[in-house]
């Protein structure tokens, strides 16, 4: 077996939010499963933000370096010494929604790998568009734009991504493939006899109003009298378990926080059933696998119900919701814009008055997930037999 060691760049195997955790352990068993055909034993160096939590990746194959400012240049040196950097973007924030400063390392740890000429893959993410914003956002997106010019592969995980890269880079193709959590592994849990099990994900985040509080995620509609609206109607059916299910665990008083909302949302309406946190996103999706629905505005949490064959309603606050499950066929979903409280209601309640259907059209969107993993496995076939030959 020949040893590689794999830098992935932000990914992480302890955040709070169980959607990068779940990037992290399906990018993971993607590359094993790819280098075990290979002769390759990879391991892992993860690189990404210092997150507190408790690490749910226990493998001496897979250890963890974090990033402060005050240790970026030790942060490089640790990418150069990297065989390939996967670079995920936790997900998300190679895009325009996050504030200026955390684009600014996402984009300059790839400047890191370029430099030292470390080959570097965009693992599936969302990416761009860079169409305004700030002074600074604009200066980041020229130096995104770059960066996408010089890595080994760009690989997106929706259409909308696709059409911003061939219009932010003419001349890059990028590769079109799914998000790795449809990889995350899982545990099918006994059934529980009883009434109808719906899952409810609600974001602390877009509940308190985003990172601000001014609801800088510009919703067509109000989130928290959405969400209200739908637990009153839910809970006023006697057929019906509500479950509280949180996804984003954040620190003491930060609005990032699943866990803290579910709590208030207990105590406000007691019927409610407050799931425990979960350990790790595989023990999230094993959970919500057993739902007959789900309702989330936390897209890893839908993808984990989605994956699993659940119905499941996202509830958008980006671009992403409906680029990634636009892409697969499926539509059934509240967008980010365009539709006020009262439309978006309805379609979350009509939807859960036919699971069934629902159901069936999750089963054929799924159909395209598979050759859409293969093109991201293909990338990474190319990737570490493209090293093997040139040591020849």
């Amino acid at each position: 077996m020949i040893r590689r060691d794999i830098g992935l760049l932000w990914h992480s195997d302890r955040s709070g939010n169980l959607g990068v955790g779940a990037l992290t352990v399906g990018n993971i068993a993607l590359v094993r499963e790819v280098a075990a055909g290979l002769g390759i034993d990879p391991h892992f160096v993860i690189l990404g933000f210092n997150d507190a939590g408790v690490p749910y990746v226990n493998d001496d194959r897979v250890r963890f370096e974090p990033f402060s400012t005050r240790s970026a240049l030790a942060f490089a040196r640790t990418i150069g010494r990297m065989d390939a950097v996967l670079d995920i973007g936790a997900g998300d924030s190679f895009t325009d929604l996050y504030p200026a400063k955390r684009l600014a390392w996402i984009v300059l740890s790839k400047v890191a790998a370029i430099a030292q000429r470390v080959p570097l893959v965009f693992s599936p993410q969302t990416i761009g568009p860079f169409t305004g914003g700030t002074a600074a956002k604009r200066r980041l997106g020229a130096l995104a734009r770059w960066t996408m010019r010089r890595a080994r592969a760009v690989v997106v995980r929706d259409d909308r991504s696709r059409d911003a890269v061939r219009a932010m880079v003419p001349g890059v193709e990028p590769v079109y493939s799914v998000d790795v959590a449809f990889a995350l592994p899982w545990t099918p849990l006994p059934p529980v006899p009883g009434k109808r099990r719906i899952g409810l994900n609600v974001s602390g985040l877009l509940w308190r109003g985003g990172y601000t509080g001014r609801g800088e995620f510009d919703l067509g509609y109000d989130y928290k009298a959405l969400m209200e609206g739908v637990i009153e109607a839910l809970l006023a059916d006697d057929s019906v378990s509500v479950e509280l299910i949180a996804h984003v665990r954040g620190g003491p008083g930060s609005p990032d926080d699943d866990g803290s909302l579910a709590d208030e949302l207990k105590a406000r309406w007691p019927a409610l059933v407050r799931v425990p946190d979960f350990a790790s996103p595989s023990a999230a999706k094993s959970h919500i696998a057993g739902l007959d629905a789900l309702v989330g505005a936390r897209m890893h949490a839908c993808i984990a119900a989605f994956s699993s064959g659940v119905a499941v309603v996202p509830v958008s606050y980006s671009r992403k919701f409906e680029g990634l499950f636009g892409s697969l066929g499926y539509t059934r979903l509240v967008p980010h814009r365009g539709m006020d409280t009262a439309a978006a209601r309805a379609l979350v309640l009509d939807a859960l008055a036919v699971t069934p259907r629902i159901r069936e059209e999750v089963t054929a969107a799924l159909t395209h997930v598979d050759a859409r993993l293969e093109a991201y496995r293909a990338v990474l076939r190319d990737l570490f037999t493209a090293r093997v030959t040139a040591e020849r």
